[in-house]
């Protein structure tokens, strides 16, 4: 039998097969096929969790019921149960991405995307308030003494001073990626999965030296816990 032009998208009837849990659990899985980093395949469930969630208190399951109003109402929502500017914008980036998603896969007859009707949520632009010095110094003076756990964590907050690095960046580093030598430091899983390379001054590479001539392990991992096994987030 003859095939017609549309082989990869499947046309619905919106209201037989639009089960908000099933289309959420199929786009996830589109994310992991598309080799999306663990910190964005998170960022999507959890925020889509939140949304299914709120579906459910109001009786919605499936995506034909949801309209302009049902997301306006969710941020509102959001906003009034404490989440700031920033996390309402991610929750609704997330929606977006889902129902725009949802949209192209399926090409549903007779259905217009609610999110195309509402504007994404502002955001402040104000700057962020750095670290006082006086903390960070505090933090520092903490880790003194020669016990493995200060040379560690005295090395890691000089680390993370120099570079800037996400925790999860810091956390998949391993040794091989450090070069004492030059200071340079190569973070193969960036944001957006992209490598880069970092670097680090004189105190953190003494640090460092310290921190490694204490290691007993052999974990490829730069970062270790008292035990040996890699650092976690």
């Amino acid at each position: 039998m003859a095939q017609t032009a549309l082989t990869q998208r499947t046309i619905i009837n919106v209201g037989l097969d639009d089960y908000l849990t099933t289309w959420i659990e199929g786009f996830l899985v589109d994310r992991r096929a598309q080799n999306l980093s663990k910190g964005s395949l998170t960022f999507y469930r959890q925020k889509l969790a939140q949304f299914s969630f709120y579906c459910e208190g109001q009786v919605i399951t499936r995506i034909s019921e949801i309209t302009p109003d049902t997301i306006r109402r969710y941020l509102l929502h959001l906003e009034d149960t404490g989440h700031n500017p920033g996390g309402v914008h991610a929750a609704f980036r997330a929606l977006r991405a889902f129902l725009l998603w949802f949209e192209a896969e399926t090409e549903p007859e007779g259905w217009k995307n609610p999110i195309r009707r509402v504007k994404a949520p502002r955001v402040p632009t104000e700057p962020l308030e750095p670290v006082e010095l006086d903390t960070v110094k505090a933090l520092i003076t903490c880790c003194a003494g020669s016990e493995f756990t200060a040379l560690r964590d005295r090395a890691l907050f000089y680390f993370l001073l120099d570079t800037g690095a996400r925790a999860g960046e810091v956390c998949a580093l391993n040794l091989a990626d450090v070069d004492l030598m030059a200071g340079s430091v190569l973070i193969r899983q960036g944001k957006g999965r992209k490598p880069r390379t970092v670097f680090v001054g004189q105190k953190t590479r003494r640090a460092l030296r310290a921190y490694l001539k204490g290691r007993a392990d052999d974990s490829p991992a730069l970062w270790v816990t008292d035990t040996g096994g890699r650092l976690g987030y």
